[in-house]
């Protein structure tokens, strides 16, 4: 697969829950290509889709019909264990629920993806990420003594620790307050930017979709837009043809 071709290649994807009757098509036939160093914004009204269609990007779903391609990996050919090696070692992920280990320091929350894989970190590498995401101060102290902001933070930071393939976000400012979202936006933007990093965030927040290269937006289980996603008005503008 070349450098600058999409990393991620998502082809006819179907995904059914359930049969006969009462059987719902989450995914209805999407096909989407996800380019390196870029970030993509995923939206849609409840229930468009949106986090089916991460998870099976993701590996952590399966579609009923359709192949993911990752990396130039055919994830949907994968067993159980092949994808957890996979994610483990090709994919970041941020979540609205911080995912934090108690017991663990920021920083220790920070490499454990590498500590699970039994890699040793990188602390050059460690120490501009905490430098990056403005916790140095924090290194020490345990989730319960971060804010919110602080925490997700830590959670971005441990997503790209391991410089993945792909880090996947869902609605990764979900929890927070309007300052503590702004912090978290500009440094998935700036893992773009700066650290040739591809990002691809579900989200129901324009403001955060404005922070993007691309906006996909779906419905019903189908793509019926993707484009630059302009300023936040324009996203809200975009969403209501679709509400």
């Amino acid at each position: 697969m070349s450098a600058n071709g999409p990393v991620v290649v998502a082809t006819e994807l179907h995904r059914r829950y359930g049969s006969g009757d009462t059987a719902v098509d989450a995914l209805d036939g999407v096909s989407a290509g996800f380019e390196r160093d870029r970030f993509t914004a995923i939206m849609g009204p409840s229930g468009s889709g949106k986090s089916t269609l991460m998870h099976i990007l993701a590996g952590l779903d399966k579609p009923t019909s359709g192949r993911v391609e990752l990396d130039g990996v055919d994830i949907t050919r994968l067993d159980d264990g092949e994808l957890t090696q996979l994610r483990r070692d090709k994919l970041g992920f941020v979540f609205q629920f911080f995912n934090l280990l108690p017991v663990l320091t920021a920083e220790e929350n920070l490499v454990l993806p590498l500590s699970i894989a039994g890699r040793k970190p990188d602390q050059q590498w460690v120490d501009q990420l905490i430098r990056t995401v403005g916790l140095e101060d924090r290194r020490t102290h345990r989730p319960s003594e971060l804010s919110g902001g602080q925490q997700q933070r830590v959670a971005v930071a441990r997503a790209l620790v391991s410089k993945p393939a792909v880090v996947f976000a869902d609605e990764p400012t979900g929890n927070l307050d309007s300052k503590a979202s702004a912090d978290v936006l500009r440094l998935l933007r700036g893992a773009v930017d700066d650290f040739d990093q591809t990002v691809v965030m579900v989200t129901h927040d324009p403001g955060a979709a404005a922070h993007a290269d691309r906006l996909i937006t779906l419905q019903d289980g189908k793509i019926v837009s993707d484009a630059a996603p302009g300023s936040a008005d324009d996203v809200i503008e975009l969403q209501k043809r679709f509400d």
